[in-house]
């Protein structure tokens, strides 16, 4: 809470005590013996039980009893103003100050036939304004609103809830609508009262849990939190969690935030639903936004990052979180303001500008989305309004084993509700092109990284989480229908049936998943010596026993660089450099060329040597001319590029990555060659072969056996060219096919095979 801060003038003007009062430390004060206001009589008094409610944060319905209403003998008044002096009442030929009650209240009964169109004028020590009265206002919330939010069915939920600024009864203000159906009370607290928490209670609107209040005068700009009084009577002041802004970390108030961002991107969004992802061109960019370039703003990023994306030719960039975190070293994992891009990096329209700009340079935008879990922060969701909400109410299942976090409540309709419509939000105000859903496997089974005792079955003996299930089965069904052109993506695991089955097939309908299996499998043949790499070349095929099964990506991504991982090109045996390098430049070739979708981490697309970390983000100075191995990285990148326009200008390495009929091993079992070579086919029956040599040495004549029917080979690329920093072995002309069978096929190319490398060959 920033309670330091000063509201501004526009916001004060409104509804704000004076600063002097402000300072002074609240306590119950007497009523003044001055003599009763001309024409304005008692009004009917407050019972001693009534009076502590409102005052202490309890009641229910303050609009009942603050604000204006008919009464015998006129209209009375009350109003509730913490450190005021005087309160008068001010409409159309009306001037009259109220009664002062004591403890911030102040009352009276004037002689009128029906309530007017009034203002406040509220006199401080040193200050006098004049406001709107908060408590003449009917609920700025639907009918409509509140029936789907019971249901546990409204999609935009962040159109209902959180801090919406409007126009409403002809006033400008800020609607304020919280879910908190265990408190007692509740109270938003801001700048624009000083944070005083007395101010400003909020009405309950009946069974569903949610409280209201409109604060006229309230803008863009101003901090807040909500004043929850929990069910023992205890106050806990709690950031909103539909906050769309928030104060930079480690200051966590919640702002109040419009939009006024104007969207260029009209081409880009209708024309990205033309082709399924799984059978398009799909290589993904992972970085982290806050260390790519450090200390960047989102609009100085998208000065940078499209052109520098768009040349390197990937389609698409992943961003790790950035929804809001308290903790900067958890890269954005554990959120606490799902419904806030964070502002380390600027405004919520900031972010939009970034989104803009990269789809006006051609290129999607995925985000890490984390609905498996959410921090302990005591300001944040855990015990929201006093009790498990977001969590789950057994412990067994509200504590993450790994992560020292919560889980949330998949069962509980709001809770849904709450990260189903995030989902929306996110592709909907951001116009995101996908979701890449974290820790998924953690939310799919109860026995997740529990011992025995440590958790319950589900109904049926299981220990799959049905609740989760259903959950992803609704977020994935209600994303791809309200959001065409959008894709979910699975960080799962395990082998779960039917990641990427459409839900009305019973799978959990995500669009892509990440292939774990193949990563770990490949990364630990990589690692290897090549003179014993014939021991572990199952590793490098043994994907292809499943690559069917699901939509996959294959993911080298931040979490196989970090801890003591080492980076890609550190991984690769030995002391030689040059050899890292090169059987970096050959994996990343196998891999291109491999059925699946591409993601590889930022600093890999140029062999960083050292880890990644957020503190400092990729090693830009192995690219400066003045390092004098600068050239081998920039050949690295270059490759990395040309893989890329290589790869999309060819359908075969695309549009059937799903189906059987789209590969075909040409040589699976040279392991004491260390050679594999396959052929990929596109619809139309067009073909591209890639062979792998990971040995370090040239292999002269190498016979793979490709189709009769063509009779001419060109090389298309080639990861061991000097341009790239390899030793230049290269095919400069059409290899013709030879009437010598090889590998079971009728004729055959007589190949150079580069040392630690990969050729692709086209027709």
């Amino acid at each position: 809470m920033s309670a330091a801060r000063q509201p501004s003038p526009t916001v004060r003007d409104e509804a704000a005590p004076a600063p002097a009062a402000a300072k002074k430390a609240r306590a119950p004060r007497a009523r003044r013996a001055a003599a009763p206001p001309r024409g304005v009589r008692p009004a009917p008094a407050l019972g001693g039980d009534e009076r502590a409610r409102l005052l202490e944060g309890r009641h229910h319905d303050p609009h009942g009893v603050l604000g204006a209403r008919a009464a015998r003998g006129g209209v009375a008044f009350r109003v509730l103003r913490p450190y005021a002096k005087a309160v008068t009442i001010v409409a159309k030929g009306l001037r009259a100050e109220l009664f002062d009650e004591g403890d911030g209240l102040f009352s009276g009964l004037l002689p009128l036939t029906g309530v007017p169109e009034y203002r406040l004028l509220v006199a401080y020590d040193s200050d006098e304004i004049e406001v709107h009265d908060p408590y003449r206002f009917v609920p700025a919330l639907g009918e409509l609103d509140l029936h789907l939010i019971g249901e546990g069915r409204h999609e935009q939920l962040w159109t209902a809830l959180g801090a919406q600024p409007m126009e409403h009864q002809g006033v400008a203000g800020t609607r304020f609508t919280v879910w908190a159906p265990n408190a007692q009370g509740v109270r938003v607290a801001g700048d624009f009262s000083y944070w005083d928490s007395v101010a400003y209670p909020m009405r309950s609107l009946g069974a569903s849990g949610v409280w209201e209040l409109f604060l006229p005068g309230v803008g863009a700009g101003a901090l807040y939190k909500y004043d929850i009084t929990r069910p023992d009577g205890s106050h806990t002041l709690r950031a909103d969690p539909m906050a769309r802004s928030a104060e930079v970390p480690p200051a966590n108030a919640s702002v109040v935030t419009a939009s006024g961002h104007v969207w260029r991107d009209a081409e880009w969004m209708a024309q990205r639903g033309e082709r399924p992802p799984h059978q398009a061109p799909f290589s993904v960019y992972e970085l982290h936004l806050a260390s790519w370039r450090p200390g960047l703003s989102y609009r100085q990023l998208a000065e940078q990052l499209p052109a520098y994306v768009k040349e390197l030719g990937f389609t698409h960039v992943e961003m790790m979180p950035v929804a809001e975190h308290p903790f900067g070293g958890s890269w954005g994992y554990q959120v606490t303001g799902f419904y806030a891009p964070t502002s380390r990096m600027g405004t919520p329209d900031d972010f939009r500008f970034l989104v803009d700009a990269l789809h006006r340079a051609g290129i999607g935008v995925i985000v890490d989305w984390v609905p498996a879990h959410f921090p302990r922060d005591d300001w944040a969701l855990a015990e929201f309004d006093g009790r498990a909400l977001y969590e789950h109410q057994d412990p067994r299942r509200a504590a993450h084993p790994d992560w020292g976090t919560l889980e949330f409540d998949y069962g509980r309709k709001e809770v849904r509700n709450f990260l189903v419509a995030n989902a929306v939000y996110w592709c909907e105000e951001f116009h995101v092109d996908g979701l890449r859903v974290d820790a998924v496997a953690s939310m799919l089974y109860l026995d997740y990284s529990r011992g025995e005792g440590e958790w319950a079955p589900n109904e049926h003996g299981g220990r799959e989480n049905l609740d989760a299930v259903a959950f992803l089965q609704e977020m994935n069904a209600t994303v791809y229908r309200r959001c065409p052109g959008v894709v979910t993506i699975a960080e799962e695991s395990t082998a779960w049936d039917g990641v990427t089955r459409p839900t009305d097939s019973g799978g959990l309908g995500f669009g892509l998943k990440w292939n774990m299996g193949w990563m770990h499998d490949t990364l630990r043949y990589m690692s290897k010596e090549p003179v014993h790499r014939k021991y572990h070349h199952h590793d490098m095929t043994f994907g292809m026993i499943y690559a069917f099964s699901e939509n996959y990506v294959l993911p080298i991504s931040h979490d196989e660089v970090v801890h003591g991982k080492s980076s890609l090109v550190s991984k690769m045996p030995g002391e030689d450099w040059w050899q890292k390098r090169a059987a970096h430049r050959a994996y990343l070739g196998f891999m291109w060329a491999h059925p699946g979708k591409q993601l590889l981490f930022m600093g890999q697309e140029f062999a960083q040597g050292s880890e990644w970390s957020e503190a400092y983000g990729p090693d830009w100075w192995l690219l400066d001319d003045s390092y004098a191995a600068a050239g081998d990285h920039r050949g690295v990148r270059s490759l990395v590029r040309d893989l890329n326009r290589t790869y999309t200008a060819a359908p075969a390495l695309w549009e059937r990555d799903t189906v059987p009929e789209g590969f075909a091993w040409v040589e699976a079992d040279a392991a004491e060659d260390n050679v594999f070579a396959f052929l990929r086919y596109a619809q139309d029956g067009s073909q591209l072969l890639a062979v792998s040599n990971f040995s370090p040495v040239v292999r002269h004549g190498y016979r793979i056996g490709v189709p009769a029917e063509v009779p001419l080979w060109r090389e298309v690329l080639n990861t061991d060219l000097q341009v790239y920093g390899g030793s230049g072995v290269h095919h400069t002309q059409p290899l013709r096919a030879e009437p010598v069978p090889a590998q079971g096929r009728p004729a055959s190319l007589r190949l150079t095979l580069p040392p630690l490398a990969t050729v692709w060959l086209r027709p």
